[in-house]
């Protein structure tokens, strides 16, 4: 009995067809690893906040800094009325939390001032906020609260 061996021309056609899924496989691999690095850096990202959203957080911001130096029943009604208002219209709720921060700062500040956050901190929350609001058009400045 002979042995059957493979032609010349089927030896070659394996070899080619292994070469295209190879090169098929390989495409994939990269568009799933192009595509995991997309949605990693994607989901590091802050939320982006609208304009609108954006310039409420700064008015609120502007008042609470002057809230904050006045009689501690006044900045209560303010705190209540603006957490109101900020559940209320604005969009982006990330956005919404760092600014509820700086409020209940504010409350506090205006109720004891040596309980003022530090100026460190008040620096590290508008880094924050501002990382929100890098699309919009509005830079947002927290101004230091306390003496």
């Amino acid at each position: 009995m002979a042995t059957v061996t493979g032609t010349p021309t089927t030896q070659q056609n394996r070899t080619r067809n292994r070469l295209i899924l190879g090169a098929v496989a390989g495409a994939a691999v990269a568009a799933l690893a192009a595509g995991g690095a997309y949605w990693w850096q994607d989901r590091n990202e802050p939320s982006q906040a609208s304009a609108e959203d954006c310039r409420l957080a700064q008015h609120i911001v502007t008042e609470g800094a002057e809230i904050a130096a006045g009689p501690a029943p006044e900045a209560e009604k303010w705190w209540k009325e603006t957490g109101d208002e900020r559940r209320a219209t604005m969009d982006d709720g990330y956005l919404g939390a760092k600014i509820s921060r700086y409020e209940g700062w504010a409350l506090q500040t205006a109720k004891n001032s040596a309980e003022a956050p530090p100026a460190k901190d008040v620096k590290s929350l508008q880094e924050d906020a501002r990382g929100h609001c890098a699309d919009s058009g509005v830079t947002l400045t927290l101004p230091p609260l306390g003496s």
